[in-house]
């Protein structure tokens, strides 16, 4: 149920109590199919860069917590960046993330809509507490990213002024998102028998960041490569080692004939010299 705001926004008591334990959160069906894929692939982007995984939250339709007046308000972005987090204390899953109690605010997060969607992209940020209002004047998230995963459109709002602007994106068409300094984008192609438009971070550099299997298939090809580049060498030295025997077996031929043209001449009493 929507939360309506019946105060201006700068009258909102806004708290950050730890999720009660007995709090039941909504255990709402993910969209379709394509969210989790499209979660699990940019976080298994950064798997590999020790400095992103340190201390970080990387999470996708996990709740995200605040209280507004008193009373416990929880969204569940698609996608959720938060670094550094503290310790989870418990033995436990951790199923919630109150910033500014367990660490600080997320650098991103996003929402990926379905071909019909509901509140995660709710724009009446004076009268409901959707998820725009909640990421923008509750948590106050410095970058909120929608992505239609049908067309291929992102959009990329800054928190500036208190309010999200909407991002021009630079040449290359990606977008900053600052605390990762990584640069998101739009990457079309197939994965996991699902092929279409894919959210992918790259490098100030223009590097693109891999996909697990995408390392493991660079790291094969470069594996033949050094096979291949080894057996070349190997045939090489081989060669080397033959020319050498077959230079070694002409100049010993050439040193027989000529002893034996040097003995002819002795036993017919002819002297070389």
């Amino acid at each position: 149920m929507t939360t309506i705001i019946h105060k201006p926004i700068s009258q909102l008591k806004i708290t950050w109590p730890l999720l009660p334990d007995d709090f039941i959160l909504p255990d709402d069906p993910v969209d379709d199919i394509d969210h989790p894929l499209l979660a699990n692939g940019l976080r298994q982007s950064v798997v590999d860069s020790p400095e992103l995984m340190q201390d970080a939250l990387i999470v996708s339709n996990f709740a995200l917590c605040a209280a507004v007046d008193d009373r416990t308000i929880c969204k569940a972005p698609d996608w959720m960046y938060v670094q550094p987090v503290q310790p989870w204390p418990h033995n436990y899953p951790r199923r919630s993330y109150t910033p500014h109690t367990e660490g600080t605010v997320p650098f991103v997060v996003m929402e990926f809509l379905s071909a019909t969607y509901g509140d995660e992209y709710s724009v009446e940020h004076t009268e409901e507490i959707g998820k725009w209002f909640f990421y923008e004047q509750v948590i106050k998230v410095p970058r909120y990213v929608i992505f239609r995963p049908h067309t291929g459109r992102i959009e990329v709002y800054a928190l500036e002024s208190e309010r999200y602007d909407n991002q021009n994106p630079d040449k290359n068409g990606r977008y900053l998102i600052p605390g990762l300094n990584l640069f998101l984008g739009v990457w079309q192609g197939t994965r996991e028998g699902r092929t279409g438009y894919w959210l992918r971070w790259w490098t100030e550099g223009g590097e693109l960041l891999l996909w697990p299997e995408e390392r493991a298939e660079n790291e094969r090809l470069r594996a033949e490569d050094e096979r291949l580049r080894a057996e070349n060498e190997r045939q090489r030295a081989d060669r080397q080692q033959q020319d050498k025997e077959l230079a070694e077996t002409l100049l010993e031929q050439e040193r027989q004939r000529n002893q034996e043209l040097l003995a002819r001449l002795a036993a017919l009493g002819i002297d070389p010299e």
